[in-house]
């Protein structure tokens, strides 16, 4: 897939600036509301909303361009990100300076970050919603290595082995041309 950046940016933004309550909104369920926006369109339209890669990281997938696109829009004042104490621990906030845009999504894409917002923000905590995303396809990545949106595919089939990922990998770099 291509990473549309544009669309990355605008998505970091709008999520951040729909949340109704920042403390809802940390660093995992950020990403998360992106994962599961991205691979809900992949199923759908056999595309992602960004086109963003996403890469095996501790608590789940995590969007490879993240902390670029979120210093960006500090740096533009769009946002700002602060360290806040959440039950002992120390996670982002994320709050929105700027009224986000929305000229670049279709009402479909908005509609499915929508749902993934709330589902998200309103319905799990950064752990349930991590634990969530530790799936086979999870399993199967190292550290570091992007996981194709297909291994989705072939996830939904049932158990996944070495060989479904080098097959989802194959698939993947003939989608990026």
């Amino acid at each position: 897939m291509n990473l549309n950046r544009d669309k990355l940016k605008a998505a970091v933004h709008y999520i951040c600036g729909s949340v109704d309550d920042p403390i809802k909104l940390g660093a995992t369920k950020l990403n998360k509301i992106l994962w599961y926006s991205d691979i809900i369109a992949f199923l759908k339209w056999s595309n992602p909303i960004t086109g963003e890669t996403y890469e095996k990281r501790q608590y789940g997938p995590m969007p490879s361009h993240i902390y670029g696109i979120l210093e960006e829009l500090r740096q533009e004042g769009k946002i700002h990100i602060s360290d806040v104490g959440h039950f002992g621990r120390v996670k982002k906030q994320y709050v929105c300076l700027e009224e986000p845009t929305t000229e670049i999504f279709n009402a479909d894409e908005i509609s499915i970050i929508d749902q993934m917002i709330s589902s998200i923000c309103d319905k799990h905590t950064a752990t349930s919603i991590s634990d969530m995303t530790h799936d086979a396809i999870w399993e199967m990545a190292r550290i570091g290595e992007p996981i194709p949106y297909v291994a989705v595919l072939a996830s939904a089939l049932g158990e996944l082995n070495g060989s479904d990922m080098e097959w989802a990998k194959r698939e993947a770099s003939r989608f990026a041309g």
